[in-house]
């Protein structure tokens, strides 16, 4: 498999880390990788957030169910500093997630934030483990980005998510009260989660959307049309629950054999290649609490994928889906 992938749009500087970077590195072609995660190359958020397009999910920061915090909060800090270690400049997390714990980890792990973007969500009420219950309300909306800037310890939200689009309420307020939040400087940038093609058109008619967050893997994709449309229109495709693979990520499974065939990767990196692969859009945000977990969803950014090895692995999940 080759490796350094190719950017697709200009990087921009980042501040260095306080923190002790990532000195291992590798050379290729005479390029010396420090922080892996730039190999996934760059994608900018609304013409002006540049990020490395392998990102981190934090819903995996919290307790079991997404509820109450993490077995080891130590090490999720530790998680979140190797990340930035390691070139990851993108966390995506939400109100939701614990609820609110894991906005909570990121600030005491990350904050101020030199060089990272921070994407949060709201639209989901928690009252249980495992428990997700759309709520559109706008005074509900605005409350939950309020208290987000709080515990994120910003003055603006880099990028704002609905969570869901929730039914009991028209659409123009759920979107107009973010756009609201917008105009008074606390939102920098808006996008949506779990959307069809018809939802994103409606809401482009009431504000700029510049993600959209939908399930999408290897063996899932039932999103194909809607990353389809964010390709054609330049619009951040995060993939949520992207290492989900089932069978196929079995240790004697395909993706284990494909691997050892090709460059001896493992599945859940093959899983992240393929996705980089897919378009130039899309932004995987693998979500773990272990160190070297991390370091081996990071790593992935180095493989980058043969036209015939994207279609062979594109088949097996269609095999596996």
């Amino acid at each position: 498999m080759a490796v350094v992938r190719s950017c697709a749009n200009p990087p921009v500087q980042l501040a260095t880390p306080t923190w002790p970077v990532f000195v291992g590195g590798r050379t290729v072609g005479g390029v010396t990788t420090q922080a892996p995660a730039q190999a996934s190359g760059t994608f900018t958020l609304g013409g002006d957030l540049t990020i490395n397009r392998l990102g981190y999910g934090a819903m995996r920061l919290t307790g079991k169910g997404v509820w109450g915090p993490p077995a080891d909060r130590d090490e999720s800090v530790r998680v979140l500093r190797r990340a930035a270690n390691l070139g990851v400049n993108f966390i995506d997390t939400a109100d939701s997630y614990g609820p609110y714990v894991a906005e909570e980890i990121i600030r005491k792990a990350l904050h101020p934030y030199d060089g990272l973007v921070i994407a949060t969500k709201a639209g989901l009420l928690r009252t249980g483990p495992d428990v997700w219950i759309p709520l559109g309300f706008p005074a509900y909306l605005r409350q939950e980005a309020e208290l987000s800037l709080r515990r994120l310890g910003v003055e603006t939200i880099d990028l704002f998510q609905l969570h869901r689009i929730d039914d009991k309420f028209p659409l123009e307020d759920q979107i107009g009260e973010l756009v609201k939040l917008q105009e008074e400087g606390k939102i920098r940038h808006i996008g949506l989660s779990e959307v069809n093609v018809d939802q994103l058109h409606a809401a482009q008619k009431i504000a700029q959307i510049v993600s959209v967050q939908n399930l999408y893997n290897l063996t899932t994709r039932t999103a194909e049309p809607l990353l389809e449309e964010v390709t054609s229109q330049g619009i951040g495709f995060i993939p949520w629950f992207p290492l989900a693979a089932g069978p196929l990520a079995a240790p004697d499974g395909p993706l284990a054999k494909f691997g050892a065939e090709h460059g001896h990767a493992t599945p859940s990196q093959l899983a992240l290649a393929w996705l980089l692969k897919r378009s130039p859009v899309v932004l995987p945000i693998p979500g773990t609490s272990s160190v070297s977990h991390l370091e081996e969803n990071v790593a992935a950014a180095e493989i980058e994928l043969s036209d015939d090895e994207f279609e062979k692995l594109s088949a097996l999940g269609e095999r596996n889906a």
